[in-house]
């Protein structure tokens, strides 16, 4: 039984932090979110500030364009290497060898030239997405800015790595359908993944989901070797978030970037389309990537990301 496909389970605490009155509570939030991030490298947060109606807004702009004919979907093709646009079955993953059972868009700010459906195709779509992506900008850079003074860096070390206004900005909002599970294949142990097991290589995912959708599983490396993934519920008020390996070796390997995935549905479990929207906080391009024990040789963010790129996309 493999990391790949394991279904063995255990249970763990998926810590949910609370980010009301932020500010006055700066001190008690950023031990709970270090404690989290370096004992599972995942958690939720509450009181995030995001409303209802702008999830709700992102998830029905997603599921208009995922609706769209594959041809019109295709004039808005991946550009490879730069994370934007609409890929279909692209993402393989090594830990399964087989592409993920889904589609995306996804929203990198430089590089959307020629990517956006018309007004008249879909509106509000640009104007929707745009404004969620910068909430959850916003979002990412205040749980980054505690992991930067934890840390020993300033407060807003990693905001100047990641400015969404210059034109090395990289990180990216992407929009996820999982295709229902075809009539054939339901009730079989063998069925194809949604995601295979991988790391993020950002330093920050923020993931959104909807009740009852769930799927999502971990499985911390420090216990890589009992194989058994902790299922994390999927709930429309909490945001999900895990360290990436940008993160990871930014600390030191101090702070986890661990294996993830998203299972296939349960024989008696819903066997309908998922879908889910993560913002992937990854730094700008010309970030020098360092560890400050000096572990790993310093990397540029972008060359990093193009190696993590090319592992995990094949076609």
């Amino acid at each position: 039984m493999g990391r790949a496909t394991g279904t063995a389970t255990a249970a763990r605490e998926i810590k949910v932090v609370d980010l009301t009155d932020f500010e006055d509570r700066r001190a008690l939030i950023t031990e709970e979110l270090w404690q989290a991030a370096t004992e599972t490298g995942f958690f939720q947060l509450s009181g995030h500030g995001l409303t209802r109606a702008e999830t709700d807004a992102a998830f029905a702009a997603a599921e208009a364009y995922f609706a769209r004919p594959e041809e019109t979907k295709r004039r808005h093709a991946l550009k490879k290497g730069l994370n934007a646009g609409w890929e279909y079955r692209s993402q393989v993953r090594p830990s399964t060898g087989t592409p993920d059972e889904k589609e995306s868009y996804q929203l990198t700010r430089p590089h959307m030239a020629g990517l956006w459906p018309g007004e008249e195709e879909l509106p509000g779509f640009r104007d929707t997405l745009l404004s969620f992506e910068a909430r959850c900008h916003a979002l990412a850079q205040r749980v980054l800015s505690c992991f930067a003074e934890r840390l020993g860096f300033e407060r807003d070390f990693f905001a100047e790595r990641h400015d969404p206004a210059g034109p090395l900005h990289q990180s990216t909002l992407r929009l996820l359908h999982y295709y229902a599970v075809p009539e054939a294949a339901r009730g079989r142990s063998d069925g194809a993944w949604r995601a295979g097991a991988h790391t993020d290589f950002d330093c920050l995912t923020l993931l959104f989901q909807r009740d009852g959708q769930d799927g999502l599983q971990v499985c911390p490396g420090g216990e890589a070797d009992t194989r058994a993934w902790t299922p994390v519920p999927a709930r429309s008020d909490l945001v999900t978030c895990n360290i990436g390996d940008m993160l990871m070796r930014w600390s030191g390997d101090r702070l986890l970037s661990n294996f993830h995935r998203v299972a296939p549905p349960a024989p008696d479990g819903d066997q309908g389309p998922r879908y889910s929207i993560a913002y992937f906080a990854q730094a700008d391009r010309d970030a020098v990537i360092t560890s400050p024990d000096g572990r790993y040789a310093p990397i540029t963010a972008e060359d990093y990301l193009r190696q993590r790129i090319a592992a995990n996309f094949g076609g």
